[in-house]
């Protein structure tokens, strides 16, 4: 038999998640964002359960044009772009689209000698201060574009930094008058929204809108969970207690023994740890479900294994099943006690992991 360790998939989750993107942005077209390995679900199996996207948007070319050769023939969007001349042969075979957020792809545009008129999407730097031109730097971009015989379609885009905080409004809204201000009268299509902005600021809606993490069942903010927002878990990694160890008062358990026993308890050992996928760094208290109920993490996490409190679950024992994320415990909550985001753990599931659907 195989290690129980397992990531189960639901592609019914991520349908459904779409169908909220489009539930509250209606007029909008759907760019899926699958960048990571579609966040760690597989890129052609979130792209087959996301086949009704209007397109999808990545940062590898090799993912790009892998989903070309499955078949795919809507926009296939490569968010930073090309990073050599020579990548642009690729671009135009596999018809795909390119942001263009720096004057050195401008320079490689003009230097290529074209076979087909590119979709560019031309990034605005509005406030995020990552990738994009300035608000002085963008009409010279965009008329660089606009006299291209490399480019056709020019869509404006921006990326903002604070849509998922509960304080970010201002920002938010600096932001988006920032880009309104260059994009007014211009007559092209508009993409903005986050997941946090499709959730949160329908002004910003436009013409495309790039959901990421709500595709995949978790939620953008702190303050709103996953199962408020209607979205379904696409992944859970699930487990089962291997072994049964009981503590005596001033037993560690682990590692260093950062844990030790203040009573006479249960532990139980999974098979799961930081070589899957778990982060090390989740403290004592981190939830786990077992046998469907809650439970704690305890001692340090090892490569191959972690540790449960079974106090309050009597009845598990070798064999019980274990959720470690996923239906019934939020990869959220999961990541919030460990310290970091639900992103960082979803992508960061290692290639032993075996994958179910």
């Amino acid at each position: 038999m195989s290690r129980p360790i397992q990531a189960l998939i639901d592609l019914s989750a991520l349908e459904h998640n779409l169908s909220v993107v489009r539930r509250h942005a209606p007029h909008s077209r759907v760019m899926a964002v699958i960048k990571a390995d579609a966040y760690g679900h597989g890129l052609l199996r979130a792209a087959e359960a996301l086949r009704r996207a209007d397109g999808f948007a990545m940062l590898e070319m090799d993912a790009a044009v892998r989903l070309r050769e499955a078949g795919y023939r809507q926009t296939i969007l490569l968010l930073e772009g090309f990073f050599g001349i020579e990548e642009l042969a690729w671009i135009e075979q596999y018809h795909l689209s390119t942001v263009i957020h720096h004057r050195e792809q401008l320079a490689m545009l003009s230097a290529h000698r074209p076979g087909v008129r590119l979709h560019v999407f031309l990034k605005l730097n509005t406030g995020m201060n990552r990738l994009g031109f300035t608000l002085e730097q963008f009409p010279a971009a965009l008329e660089a574009l606009k006299a291209s015989p490399a480019v056709g379609q020019i869509t404006l885009m921006t990326h903002f930094a604070c849509a998922d905080e509960s304080s970010g409004n201002e920002n938010v809204n600096a932001q988006l008058q920032r880009f309104n201000l260059v994009a007014a009268g211009r007559n092209l299509p508009l993409s903005l929204a986050n997941s946090a902005a499709i959730l949160r600021y329908p002004e910003a809606h436009a013409d495309w809108v790039r959901p990421g993490i709500m595709l995949y069942g978790a939620s953008p903010f702190s303050d709103r969970t996953a199962d408020e927002l209607d979205l379904y878990p696409a992944m859970t990694v699930s487990s089962r207690i291997i072994a049964v160890q009981t503590l005596n008062p001033g037993d560690g358990v682990g590692y260093g023994h950062i844990f030790r026993a203040d009573r006479p308890m249960r532990v139980g050992i999974v098979a799961g740890g930081y070589a899957d996928g778990y982060p090390r760094h989740a403290p004592a208290g981190t939830p786990i479900l077992v046998d469907g109920r809650r439970a704690r993490i305890i001692g340090r996490i090892s490569m191959d294994m972690l540790h449960i409190d079974l106090s309050g679950v009597e009845n598990a024992g070798v064999g019980s099943p274990v959720t470690l994320w996923g239906k019934g415990m939020p990869v959220d909550e999961v990541a919030r006690a460990a310290g970091t985001v639900s992103y960082e753990l979803l992508c960061a599931l290692a290639p032993r992991m075996r994958i179910a659907t």
